[in-house]
Order: structure tokens, then sequence, then C-alpha cells
């Protein structure tokens, strides 16, 4: 059996004892084992920050791009074999597992020929010069620098690629190393992937901790940021570690949350059959295991039969089983803990919304080459309220983290439709489908607060509308409240969790020619 090592101060090192076991979602065959058990986590942190900041500290932008660009290569020269190691470790479909990859190495390119824009300098300015003086030459100037610790990302389970990849996108740019610690669960991907790319990374910028996180928070300082992407509650245990408080590091919290989307009553046919097609791809895709997954959809109660009838439609021609078999278009969630979890979700919320299609029980007829006993199989389910639910309702509170979506019932108004999203007290993204004016204005103006990012789609733009659950990295990911209060990617917005806001004040033309070279 593989044993998966970490890649510290480095070298790759082998944990001790038997540590965590890696499954196939499909069977329940044992695929690898890995553990961070006694090896030397303050020293790796020490290591990259001494070693690996030392060597993007010496690199211009340009330089760093350049090796964006070339991390994006080897991961999309090694794109067959990953694709093959999400099939068999994560229960991805062939074109999920490439969603994921691609959209890793996509990613780093995007970063890589962003740089090209930042020049050979390695300090970004925030603003003009701000005069403080009379006369001119005295001036404070605004500049980004890195924060001078490691960058250490603990990723979830479901972008073992592109979890690694957009964050240290940012980071590097940025000038910080990484310390990257995938979900152990779905690890073999991630794995592979460092292994691709650990030969062209200057010494300590990139480091890999396969396992459990083990006592690497207790090492931290303040020049370190720490950006997780997972559940609520980890994220608390990590914002209240007493070492990550005492030393008062930085922490970049991106949890899952309800994203809604919304379907106006007068939407065009084109408007229409966007969100039918997209909302199917939202509960389906990465078998609904995507944090920004829809899971709330609001219809107006004279569309709803149409809308029940074309969602189960879709539903219907979707064939669950072996992601590795031609014609399967949904795998298995990611672990046996995973599917335990999502039908005591679907459990709760069949307490306050009818099944109107799917199921626990449609699993036994929609599978196909699965192996129902070992295998963590859900068939995509609908459910729909009576209408409109109160704040407390689990539609709004309880996130059922697999191809399970909730349809709630409103009058067609945008003032009850807002009202509903709000419930949900902070999303990743959030979808308008609509073609009246008002209706969109009042929805965005209502909505735009609580949530990190909106999609507006009508007539217009709707045949070529990307999905709302494919982040790009031009814009923010990330979202208020409910959704952990994190921002990632947004272009250069990204790089700023990274760095360090300083105020040069002096004189001002001699400042410009010592920064700028």
């Amino acid at each position: 059996m593989k044993r998966l090592n970490s890649f510290l101060s480095g070298v790759w090192v082998e944990g001790e004892g038997e540590g965590s076991t890696l499954l196939n979602p499909t069977t329940g065959e044992a695929l690898a084992t890995c553990s961070t058990e006694g090896l030397d986590l303050r020293e790796a942190l020490r290591f990259s920050r001494e070693q690996g900041g030392r060597s993007l500290a010496e690199m211009s932008f340009t330089e760093r791009g350049a090796l964006l660009v070339e991390m994006s290569k080897a991961i999309h020269a090694q794109r067959e074999l990953l694709i093959e190691l999400g099939q068999k470790n994560a229960g991805n479909t062939r074109g999920d597992a490439k969603f994921d990859i691609d959209g890793a190495s996509h990613t780093l390119m995007h970063y890589g020929k962003l740089a090209e824009t930042l020049g050979e300098g390695n300090i970004l300015f925030d603003g003009e010069p701000e005069p403080v003086a009379r006369g001119g030459r005295l001036v404070g100037q605004h500049v980004l620098v890195p924060r001078g610790g490691v960058a250490i990302h603990i990723n979830a389970f479901n972008f073992p690629a592109w979890g690694l990849a957009e964050k240290a996108a940012c980071s590097l740019l940025a000038g910080m190393p990484v310390l990257s610690k995938p979900a152990t669960s779905t690890a073999l991907m991630t794995h592979a992937l460092v292994e691709a790319v650990a030969p062209i990374m200057p010494e300590g910028t990139l480091s890999l901790l396969c396992g459990r996180v083990g006592d690497l928070l207790d090492h931290v300082e303040w020049s370190d940021v720490i950006a997780f992407t997972g559940s609520a509650d980890t994220g608390d245990k990590i914002r209240q570690h007493p070492q990550v408080l005492q030393s008062g590091a930085a922490v970049n919290i991106e949890a899952d949350s309800l994203n809604a989307m919304i379907l106006d009553s007068d939407a065009e046919d084109a408007t229409y059959d966007a969100f039918i097609r997209h909302a199917h791809t939202e509960i389906t895709q990465k078998s609904g295991q995507k944090c920004t997954a829809v899971r709330r959809l609001l219809v107006p109660r004279d569309r709803l039969d149409e809308v029940v009838e074309d969602l189960s439609e879709r539903f219907g021609r979707t064939t669950v089983g072996d992601p590795t078999l031609d014609g399967v278009t949904m795998g298995p969630l990611s672990t046996l803990s995973q599917k335990t979890a999502a039908l005591e979700g679907l459990a709760a919320l069949q307490g306050h919304a009818k099944v109107v299609y799917g199921g626990p029980d449609g699993l036994l007829r929609a599978a196909e080459g699965a192996d129902l006993t070992n295998g963590a199989f859900v068939t995509p389910t609908l459910l729909q309220t009576e209408g409109p639910c109160d704040a407390n309702s689990p539609v709004h509170n309880l996130e059922v983290f697999g191809p399970v979506s909730t349809i709630i019932p409103f009058d067609g108004s945008a003032a009850e439709a807002v009202q509903q999203v709000r419930h949900g007290r902070g999303c990743l993204v959030s979808a308008i489908y609509a073609d009246d004016r008002r209706f969109l204005q009042e929805t965005i103006l209502g909505l735009a607060a609580w949530n990190g990012r909106l999609v507006v789609i009508d007539e217009q733009v709707a045949e070529k509308a990307l999905a709302p659950g494919l982040v790009t990295p031009q814009l923010l990911h990330g979202g208020p409240g409910r959704a952990g209060g994190g921002e990632e990617l947004g272009g250069l917005r990204g790089m700023k969790l990274y760095q360090q806001r300083c105020a040069l004040q002096g004189n001002g033309p001699k400042i410009a020619r010592l920064i700028r070279g």
C-alpha cells in the first residue's frame, strides 16, 4: 500500500506509526496511509520562514509569476494521473476531476500572467503619494510588502488540487512561502501534485503536510497567515487556538454556506433555462460537495410545478455509480462519514420539507456499478417547503453537504426573496435569474452585503453565463457571516491577506527611487 510522506524543510519525510488510511469511496478499498507523528513541525515552519522567505524576497514579481506558470505547466503535464487519482480517492467522475485539476492549473496561470503587469520590483504601491506638509517633498506613500512568515493553508477534502493552487498562487506571488495541509481523506491527488511541482520550487517555498495537523498551530508566529477552508466548527477552533490568539497571526476562514438561487416570476425563456441548467449542475457536480453549491432555490409559486418537473427530468438523466465507468455522471461522496452526515442532514430537513425527487431510497434505483454496502453513494435529492421559512428553520441553518437542495416557494416579490436569502446569515454566492429591472435592482441592493459574490443572469447573457458555483481567479471568493468572513482570489485583492500595509513617510522623490530600485 502506498505511503504518503510529507515534504518539509525541502525533503520528503515519513511520519511514525500507522497513521490514517485513505479509501476509495466507491468500493471501500484502502489506497494509502499517512502520518504526521514524530515530524518536527516547529523546524519545518522555521525553515520555510527563513529559507523560503529569503528565496521569494529575492525574486521580483515577474520572477514569481514565471514560477507560477511553471507550476501550472507541471500540473497539466500530470493531468491524466491526477484525474485517475481523483476518481479513485475522491469519487470524482472524469469531468469532476478535470474541473478540480484544470481549476488549479488555470488559477496558477492566471496569477502568473497577472504578475507580468507588476513589473520587476517586489513592492506594491497602495494608492498615490499623500502630501503631509507644505512644499510637496514631504509625503507619505502606502506600500504592501510580504508579512515575513509562512502561509499555512489548511484545505478541504472536496478540491485537493484547486484548494492548494488557489491559495498558493496568491501567497507565492505576494512573497510568502506556503505550507499546505490537505484534508487527509483525499490527499492522494494533492500529494501527486506536489511531487510534480517540488523539483521546480526554490527551497522552502512550498511544503506539504500529509496527515493530521498535529502540533502545527502550536508553533505559529505573529508574521504567519492561516488560511482555512472547511466547516465553521473547525474554523472556530483555529481562531480560538491559544497560540493563534497569543501570536496575533492573521486568520482567514472560508466556511461553507447555504447558497441560494432566485428565479423571478417574469424571467424570459432563456433566463429560466439557465436557472434549470445551473441548478442541476450545482446540485450534482462533485456530487454536491462544493462550498459554492446551491442549497436553497427560491421559486415563485406560479412557476413551482414547472421547476419541479424540469429539474426532476434532468435528475432522471443523471447516472449515479462508479465514476470510472463510461456513462456515469455522478460518483459517490468523498467518504463514508460524509455519506452518514448527508443522510442525517437529509432526515432533519425532511421534518420541514417534503421530498419531490430522490430521497434516501432513490439510490437503489439509480446506482450503476456501485458497491452499495461499501460505497458512499447518495442520490440527487430535491425537497420542497410549503412556503417561506422563518429564520430558525433547518432549511436556513443546516447544510447537507451532498447532492441535496430545497425549493422554497415565495410570492414572487423581491422583498420576500431577499428576506429568505438573508435568513442564511451570509453566503459565498447567490444568483438572481431575472429580466425585470426593478426586481433585479431590489435583489441586488438587498443581498450584496449578505454575499461574497452575486451572479446576475438575464436573457442577454443566459446562454453563455457560467454556473454560479464556478470560482474564477478574477473575482472574490469568500463571504460574510456564516460563510466565514474571509476573502480569497479577486485578482490582486487575493494577495493582500499575505501582505503588510506600511506607510512610508519622508522625502517623496528619494523614497520612490529607493523602493523602485
